[in-house]
């Protein structure tokens, strides 16, 4: 694997020994000697904000061994008009990977492709790569596997989240459903790349949580639909997850979350409470999935 921009162009073995590697550096943490990025520098590329993914990687990086210099749009000509190319071609002659979170997924492609170094892809306006393999560890933990489980996502179904669990359920074998409103689906265009019957759309929530293993949503209101908010809020009312919505799926469902949370908006209060440890876990796991990556792109590259 030479970089991870999304899960579209990463294959299913190399998703599966992420995973697998994730689930050792998780309980092998005390490990102190295990220093795969030892003398490296990693250059942190951050157009969007963040708290869970900037300090996951930068944690992240630090105990595999390595430097981090975290770059915002004030630290670098980017901000100013420098073209991607060049700077990627400048920090990939200084620095051994970089970790891009921003808007355009061919940013980051370009990015790759010029530095000629490990790139990962930390958000896209496309995908979000890293939080699906974080949540497929969470599965593993809490619910034994995801192979043969039903993962259903409410709410704004035509996003990157999204899109990345699609990817992972195309090609790891899992059956993946979208319940969400017409204007909230992603485009026929794009569902008819998925050829598996491992993803669908079922609008009606109800119908759509029978018999789910787990219960995912993402807020409802991202970076640049302000203007939106309460459109949004009124269009997606039902496919909030409550205590109504998860005794229709069964007492062995459990609820997952990207954060951040908004309660009483995507997700009620007291349904997030209940199901704090595996959000929680599942937000810890962002730093050994991450982990796990960037050991495998530095063990890869080495060879």
């Amino acid at each position: 694997m030479k970089h991870l921009l999304s899960l579209q162009a990463t294959s299913a073995r190399d998703m599966r020994r992420t995973l697998e590697l994730a689930i050792q550096l998780k309980r092998d943490r005390a490990n102190l000697s295990f220093r795969p990025l030892e003398g490296q520098s990693w250059a942190m590329i951050f157009t969007k904000a963040s708290t869970r993914t900037r300090v996951s990687f930068e944690v992240g990086v630090q105990e595999l061994g390595g430097r981090v210099l975290y770059l915002s749009p004030r630290d670098t000509q980017l901000g100013r008009g420098e073209p991607l190319c060049d700077t990627a071609r400048v920090l990939g002659r200084m620095v051994h990977g970089a970790i891009i979170r921003t808007f355009a997924q061919s940013d980051v492609t370009e990015f790759a492709r010029f530095s000629g170094i490990p790139t990962i892809n930390a958000l896209t306006d496309a995908e979000h790569p890293c939080q699906i393999l974080a949540d497929l560890q969470t599965m593993i933990e809490k619910c034994g596997s995801y192979e043969g489980r039903k993962v259903v996502f409410l709410g704004d179904g035509d996003n990157n989240v999204a899109r990345s669990w699609m990817w992972a359920a195309e090609k790891l074998g899992f059956q993946f459903v979208i319940s969400a409103p017409k204007g909230y689906q992603p485009p026929a265009a794009f569902l008819r790349k998925f050829r598996s019957g491992n993803v669908s759309i079922e609008e009606n929530p109800i119908k759509a949580v029978r018999n789910a293993d787990v219960l995912y949503t993402d807020v409802w209101v991202s970076m640049g639909q302000e203007e939106e908010s309460a459109k949004r809020m009124a269009d997606l009312g039902d496919w909030q997850i409550n205590r109504s919505l998860v005794a229709k799926a069964g007492r062995k469902a459990v609820v997952m979350h990207c954060l951040p949370a908004y309660r009483e908006k995507e997700i009620s209060a007291e349904i997030l409470e209940d199901h704090a440890d595996t959000i929680f876990s599942e937000a810890e796991n962002r730093l050994h999935a991450q982990k796990a990556i960037l050991t495998i792109l530095q063990h890869d590259r080495a060879r």
